[in-house]
């Protein structure tokens, strides 16, 4: 018997790295991982037919458009990777009966609430990158009614460009960093993500859940609360200073508070998320003992 197709686009992100790390706990499916060399979502007219050629069970977009302050310049780029791809991915993973699975942003907000945004909270996107994001999550739902899209935030892990590497060399590099102390919201440990993506496709024959998630792990803080554990972790000796956003202007806006309700994902798929902490510290110890 033939197994299950399972494609992952962003084979070389985060979150397609993470997923290629667990791919061997998951034998029963057959994974593809796309790079943009076999897939460029940045021309939305080559979807279609990868799609009929591959015919996935389930495909799992990873792919985006990420460059933040970018994207308020590069907005067509932005638009075609983030938006206009996504519905044409979701589209055509409907036309062959595909489960479709795409990744979208706390960027959907505009920051100003200050308990957790639900799922059926109102989305408005403050900077162009979120709009682009929020409109993906429109096409992708509109296109396909197996489609599930998965909010998430400041992503991180042992792969790739991101925050917490990227305090771990400052802090080496330097004896003093200032970070901005005003805005809220929850890191992600990729692996955490990729984990509960795979749960929910290997529930998916049983359980028919669709729709929009939100995941992260569980806490909110800071992106200096975020910079000093990371300091702490790694025993660093580098000084963290709190700023204003208003110290440290960007081309996009971002949001104040981002912090995501997760309930829905743990009630329908009964997926148990870690807390920010215990995943940071897996991350750093793997960063450090790779040295």
């Amino acid at each position: 018997m033939n197994k299950p197709i399972v494609i992952v686009t962003g084979a070389n992100g985060q979150l397609g790295w993470s997923l290629q790390q667990l791919s061997n706990n998951y034998l029963q499916y057959q994974f593809l991982f796309v790079t943009r060399e076999q897939l460029d979502l940045s021309k939305p007219e080559t979807i279609e037919a990868f799609i009929q050629q591959h015919k996935p069970t389930f495909f799992i977009n990873c792919a985006a458009y990420t460059a933040v302050d970018k994207a308020e310049t590069e907005q067509e780029l932005a638009l075609n990777i983030n938006a206009t791809s996504v519905g044409k991915m979701a589209k055509a993973c409907a036309a062959i009966g595909a489960l479709f699975i795409t990744i979208s942003t706390d960027y959907v907000f505009d920051g100003n609430d200050t308990s957790p945004y639900t799922t059926n909270y109102p989305t408005k996107p403050i900077n162009y990158y979120g709009y682009t994001k929020w409109l993906g999550e429109k096409l992708a739902l509109e296109n396909n009614a197996e489609t599930i899209v998965i909010r998430t935030s400041w992503v991180y892990c042992e792969h790739g460009n991101n925050f917490v590497k990227t305090m771990l060399r400052l802090m080496k590099e330097r004896t003093e960093i200032n970070i901005v102390n005003d805005q809220i919201g929850c890191p992600t440990y990729a692996p955490d993500l990729a984990d509960a993506i795979m749960r929910m496709i290997s529930q998916y024959d049983d359980n028919k859940h669709k729709g929009i998630y939100h995941f992260s792990n569980t806490g909110n803080i800071s992106w200096y609360q975020f910079a000093s554990t990371i300091k702490t972790f790694a025993q660093l000796n580098c000084i963290v200073n709190p700023i204003p956003s208003t110290a440290f202007p960007t081309p996009a806006k971002r949001p104040s508070y981002s912090v995501m309700d997760t309930s829905a994902i743990t009630n329908d798929f009964g997926i148990v998320i870690n807390n920010w902490e215990d995943s940071l510290k897996k991350c750093i110890n793997n960063l450090l003992a790779a040295k």
